[in-house]
């Protein structure tokens, strides 16, 4: 039986991969454009020509962060659940520990912060609640 805990983990879980992959998209795909590089702070496209290279490679990391969720949802519903609610539980840390940082390092970037931040930590939330629950969530 699945509970409402096991349902709103998996949906804020599927929530944060499809934002991670939106900031893939932003900083590896679309980045040459001046509404995306403004977006994030920057005024010149000297100055983007400059950060591109790093912004190219943190889009990876958003995409990385993204697929793990994903493969930690398809552990958890059709092959090792135990495994896969650890590395969900990892992907969600990583999202919500890098948007820390993010606050952290760029006060000014707190919206993004919390976009980047929040499903995932509510996530987080809802997996330990129904892990604390005894839910079995071997089937989601």
């Amino acid at each position: 039986m699945i509970t409402t805990l096991q349902v709103l983990a998996v949906v804020l879980a599927v929530i944060a991969a499809v934002i991670h992959i939106a900031i893939f998209a932003l900083e590896s795909v679309l980045w040459a454009k001046p509404a995306i590089w403004r977006r994030f702070g920057l005024k010149s496209q000297a100055d983007a020509d400059v950060v591109e290279p790093m912004a190219f490679n943190q889009g990876f990391y958003n995409l990385f962060l993204a697929l793990a969720t994903v493969l930690g949802l398809l552990l958890l519903g059709w092959g090792n659940p135990v495994a896969g609610k650890w590395v969900v539980l990892v992907a969600l840390s990583s999202m919500v520990l890098a948007s820390i940082v993010l606050l952290i390092t760029e006060r000014r970037m707190w919206r993004a912060a919390l976009i980047q931040g929040v499903a995932p930590l509510l996530g987080i939330a809802f997996l330990l609640g129904a892990v604390a629950a005894h839910a079995p969530m071997t089937v989601i």
